[in-house]
């Protein structure tokens, strides 16, 4: 027997989301379109390939561990103190380190069913106890997470805005009022790793601050660094020097902090990105309705299609396009689970998209008629 602390030997041996590479290995071919993990297919800006081909002769030497220059960029980019921003790998990372600080056996912490898992993942790691509200007309309930962190004297709020799996999001002046109305003994994490998608009207002032208030964002999506893991907290001084205590202070790489700082800089690059992006989500949604599929309004770099059916046949929609070369995911959680989702890329690959999706939307009703 591995004397594992009873708390790891009790957790289940399973991932939040099981990664394209392993689909590819079980299948035993590379996918044609990948489309399912909400990269940014786009690409990275050369200006931070540049940097980081740079930073990559310097492998040798250590990053900074406090990140300082990155910190410093971000800070100036928002116009707040450096002291208010905490950089780790990614939003994922900087969620582990959140829910070390503020989890124990037995925590009460609050999210949505169904909302980002990875959140829950790190929750279940130190021992938290999850108490999920559902959907309200496919969009995280502000009301619902309240009452409910209220009622359990929950430590943490997660609220993800835009929301991701659905891509739906709430207005700022929502969010304002979320804010002002945090229980004492709550802290609220807002997650906008998609927020450079959303429009305008969503898009939280970063001057806004609050003792409880935790701010995510990262270099994945607009800025199609996923596979460096950046990101970072946009909160109070004293929670971001609380970071210090638990972060792993080499967790953010050299090459990782070069092409942060230098993709933060290129706003042609970013402005041209975001174009490609809106396109390929309207081509997306044409693309649904040619099969007799909705697609969600979306304020994110991803489409949730409507199936028009339950979840039963998204599942086997997902497995048949996996079949056919096209990686795609879905929700998990039902009614959200009667979708597919599909994120926004270059028309190389919407066009395989475009292609397999009657046969294999044939395929899925075909197999769950079969089987009722």
């Amino acid at each position: 027997m591995i004397p594992l602390t009873p708390l790891a030997a009790s957790l289940p041996s399973t991932v939040p989301f099981v990664g394209p590479e392993a689909q590819e290995r079980a299948r035993g071919a590379p996918f044609r379109a990948r489309l399912g993990a909400n990269e940014n297919a786009f690409g990275t800006s050369p200006r931070a390939i540049e940097a980081m081909a740079r930073a990559a002769a310097e492998a040798w030497q250590y990053g900074d561990p406090e990140n300082f220059d990155l910190k410093s960029a971000i800070a100036e980019h928002y116009g707040v103190p450096a002291a208010r921003i905490g950089v780790g790998e990614g939003i994922d990372g900087l969620l582990q380190v959140i829910t070390r600080l503020f989890v124990t056996d037995g925590t009460p912490v609050v999210t949505s069913a169904g909302a980002y898992p990875t959140f829950n993942y790190h929750v279940n790691g130190f021992g938290g106890r999850l108490v999920t509200v559902p959907y309200r007309d496919d969009r995280e309930d502000i009301d619902a997470l309240l009452e409910a962190a209220r009622r359990e004297k929950a430590a943490l709020i997660y609220l993800a805005n835009p929301d991701n799996p659905m891509g739906t999001w709430h207005d700022a002046d929502a969010l304002r009022r979320l804010i002002e109305d945090i229980p004492e003994h709550a802290v609220l994490l807002l997650d906008e790793a998609y927020v450079e998608f959303a429009p305008a009207a969503a898009q939280l002032a970063m001057s806004v601050e609050h003792p409880r208030l935790i701010r995510l964002r990262t270099f994945s999506k607009a800025y199609g660094l996923a596979g460096m893991r950046v990101g970072y907290a946009v909160t109070t001084p004293e929670m971001a020097s609380a970071f210090d205590k638990v972060r792993n202070h080499f967790g953010v790489n050299r090459v990782a902090q070069a092409g942060a700082l230098a993709a933060l800089q290129d706003h042609k690059f970013f402005r041209r990105m975001l174009a490609d992006v809106h396109a390929a989500k309207v081509r997306i949604g044409a693309i649904a309705a040619a099969h007799g599929m909705t697609a969600l309004p979306s304020a994110t770099n991803f489409v949730a299609l409507d199936t028009g059916f339950d979840g039963t046949v998204a599942r086997a929609l997902v497995a048949a396009l996996s079949a056919r070369g096209v990686f795609v995911r879905m929700p998990f959680v039902a009614p959200q689970d009667r979708c597919i989702r599909v994120a926004a890329g270059p028309d190389e690959l919407l066009d395989v998209l475009d292609a397999e999706l009657g046969a294999a939307l044939a395929e899925a009703t075909s197999v769950v008629a079969v089987a009722g």
